[in-house]
């Protein structure tokens, strides 16, 4: 048999293109585009509520909710001199819940910002939630205490002898305690977060004269953001959502997704909507979705920031996403129908939670990003018979990016980088998202995000893209960011041999990303590095 030629192997791919091919992707084109439309609505009305209403006309919490300060104190009492309680009614009674596992980096920096919180001293409890499987770092954590201990501070020290419902147990134990049940407010920080010592102060009036709040959020503020370009960009995507999604959410709905942090809750609210649930990955949203079902109002406040850290090495980042992605995804399947049949909330709300908050942010988003930017738009550089209409191609990526722009003016030179890093997360996320959809074999898979703590401030001289040593680059190179990388080049190659379109000027620069990810050219070598 005479060997193929060329122009066979093309007239062949061409039929095939032109039959199967095309069909299919002109199909998925649409589908996308329409996808793409739904999230320029939701991105352009969170935009425009957060811009316009609480940016430029300047409707502030303290305008749409009676605030007070607390009798006998102000915002700048002294640490060393905190107000004293002259009633029950004047200052309520407050837990502070710090829930860890072998949190070795950070359990000073967060016990240490817990215990400095001024408040009455007879009005507060402090509770270390710690799970940590590492005696030695348990023995650590308990030593820790009993030194605030020593300083009269009232601090409890609680552990379990199992880790079940990871931190969705360890803080439904908590709440079991007699002293915790008498306590009206419960304020919850994660390990490495350090709020200031006027938290309360700021927080608590919101809950004491507006009893049709049950949670009042803060903004976190990142002790770590400059240490390489992957911290950066995460930091752009968190005060994308902290300065547009939870402040419209808040605005327009009293609905908000808690972040699982640096929050204060109403206790007659958690027990009222059912307290903790370890169904998924996303405790803090599940608890939230419960009680804005029951009526209670969330309350977003920006002004107010609490210290934290973000993820430094690629593969923490990566975990933390999976948990995130697919808790929210998985919490949509299994509270979808409950929430279309809930009586007790008016149709708006249960349009927002089903479309805004879960259909279009937590499922379509995910998805979308992965399958346009680095499926379709490459495959159709190989099928000319399919054509991306220039809005979808390209009006609409750059108005979602300019609102995203308009929130961070100071990243607007990241701006290129984080298209492109956001991109191939989408990777993580879309697959995230499927596994929660579906509820596959990892989709309540938890892993703790590494931390670095004090080490953080030891060295800023790290490079935007540090490279690994040879030793270690074997250990961290990624398959899949490869192999789509190969992909992406095989596509972007063809359209600059074979094709008339430019989309290889992108698709080069995409695989060019993903080879850098796929290599571990990222973040920092070692969460402690």
């Amino acid at each position: 048999m005479a060997p193929l030629g060329a122009d066979t192997v093309a007239t062949a791919w061409a039929a095939l293109r032109a039959r199967a091919v095309a069909p299919a992707l002109r199909a998925a084109v649409w589908a996308c585009l329409a996808m793409s439309s739904m999230l320029l609505v939701e991105a352009a009305c969170m935009s425009l509520i957060s811009l316009v209403a609480v940016r430029m006309l300047r409707w502030r919490p303290e305008r749409r909710y009676k605030w007070e300060p607390m009798a006998g104190a102000t915002a700048g009492c002294d640490v060393e001199d905190p107000p004293e309680s002259t009633d029950g009614r004047e200052f309520p009674r407050v837990l502070v819940q710090i829930p860890m596992y072998n949190e070795k980096e950070v359990y000073k920096l967060s016990i240490g910002a817990a215990c400095a919180l001024t408040w009455p001293p007879d009005r507060i409890i402090i509770q270390v939630l710690d799970d940590s499987t590492d005696p030695i770092i348990k023995e650590l954590v308990e030593l820790e205490c009993q030194d605030w201990a020593s300083k009269k501070i009232d601090i409890k020290y609680e552990v379990r002898n199992n880790r079940q419902g990871y931190k969705a147990g360890a803080l439904k134990k908590g709440m079991e305690h007699v002293y915790a049940q008498q306590c009206d407010f419960i304020a919850i920080f994660d390990a490495d977060f350090q709020p200031e010592s006027d938290f309360l102060l700021k927080t608590i009036p919101f809950l004491v004269h507006n009893p049709e709040i049950a949670l009042v959020q803060a903004r976190w503020e990142f002790v770590n953001y400059d240490v390489c370009l992957m911290t950066r960009i995460q930091k752009m995507s968190l005060d994308y959502h902290f300065k547009v999604e939870q402040e419209s959410g808040s605005f327009m709905h009293a609905f908000f997704g808690f972040n699982g942090t640096a929050g204060v809750w109403r206790v007659s609210a958690i027990n009222q909507s059912g307290g903790w649930k370890d169904r998924t990955t996303v405790e803090d949203m599940d608890l939230a979705v419960r009680a804005g079902l029951k009526g209670w109002e969330f309350l977003y406040v920006g002004d107010i920031r609490v210290k934290s850290e973000l993820p430094s090495t690629f593969k923490a980042y990566r975990y933390q996403q999976h948990r995130w992605t697919c808790g929210a995804a998985n919490l949509f399947r299994k509270m979808g129908w409950e929430i279309a049949t809930n009586k007790g909330v008016s149709i708006w709300k249960k349009y927002h939670l089903l479309y805004s908050f879960f259909f279009v942010r937590r499922v379509i988003a995910p998805i979308l990003t992965f399958v346009l930017y680095c499926v379709v738009i490459p495959l159709s550089a190989m099928v000319p018979e399919v054509t991306i209409p220039v809005w979808g191609l390209v009006y609409i990526p750059t108005a979602i990016t300019i609102m995203n722009a308009i929130r961070n003016p100071r990243s607007l030179h990241l701006m290129p980088f984080w298209i492109l890093f956001e991109n191939v997360m989408s990777m993580h996320r879309m697959r995230a998202a499927l596994t929660g959809l579906f509820e596959t074999a990892h989709a309540n898979d938890w892993v703790v995000t590494e931390k670095v703590g004090d080490l953080v401030n030891d060295d800023h001289n790290v490079p935007l893209l540090e490279p690994l040593k040879p030793t270690e680059r074997a250990e961290r190179i990624y398959i899949p960011e490869l192999l789509l990388a190969l992909y992406l080049l095989i596509c972007a190659s063809y359209d600059f041999v074979f094709g008339s379109r430019t989309y290889y000027m992108y698709i080069y620069l995409q695989a060019f990303a993903f080879i850098v990810l796929g290599f571990g050219f990222v973040g920092t070598k070692t969460p402690c590095s």
